[in-house]
């Protein structure tokens, strides 16, 4: 891995954002942290929480970049929780167009579950208006590959997302401002794109400063 493609900064992403600029060319993958992790808030509050930062983040990008969000499903207190639904509503909020919508199987197709579901959402979205694409990849990948840790994206999603940034969009650099152990990171440094990413975990922001896939 080339050192010079990644930076990974220990700190607050709403910080971060705030006090850097997107250059041209900069598109963003990301996981939010859902109710779990975010357990201070309650659950009205991370709702609106979650809608706020996916539409922060759109604004955040320059007008060429892309926003690529990956969310799987949750329970609360029996309820199903759509969270691709709920990145939507951000996404309506920052007045932005769907480029494409996804489903990742985080579980091999027929896989019946009880709590989280067996299925990712992967939703692309734009500032503005874009053609049609070309290699859009496929619209349901039967196995997300293989994951650092619980939490992360699966690798072949991750491959299918950054191929779909290289080939369909001008970006140079990609940002994941919830980067834990890197996995969107060395995607994008895979595939021949700067990475930046911001954790607020030292022993993870050590993890994704060292992760090379393949």
């Amino acid at each position: 891995m080339n050192p010079d493609l990644r930076t990974v900064i220990q700190g607050d992403a709403f910080v971060w954002l705030n006090e850097n600029l997107a250059p041209p060319q900069t598109s963003l993958m990301t996981s939010l942290p859902d109710v779990s992790e975010l357990s201070e808030l309650g659950f009205p509050r991370w709702r609106q929480w979650f809608i706020d930062t996916v539409a922060l983040l759109i604004n955040w990008l320059p007008d060429d970049g892309l926003a690529i969000f990956y969310q799987s499903d949750i329970r609360h207190e029996t309820v199903w929780v759509d969270k691709g639904f709920l990145v939507q509503l951000g996404a309506e909020k920052a007045g932005a167009y769907q480029v494409w919508h996804k489903i990742m199987c985080r579980k091999p197709p027929g896989t019946i579950g009880i709590g989280r579901p067996s299925y990712a959402h992967m939703l692309c979205f734009s500032k503005t208006k874009r053609p049609v694409p070309t290699r859009p990849g496929p619209d349901v990948l039967a196995d997300e590959g293989s994951k650092t840790w619980p939490r992360a994206i699966g690798v072949d999603a991750c491959k299918l997302a950054m191929r779909f940034l290289r080939d369909e969009s001008s970006t140079k650099l990609v940002v994941d401002p919830f980067c834990g152990e890197g996995t969107v990171l060395a995607g994008a440094n895979l595939f021949g794109m700067a990475a930046i990413g911001v954790e607020r975990s030292k022993k993870r922001c050590e993890e994704s400063q060292r992760l090379v896939i393949s």
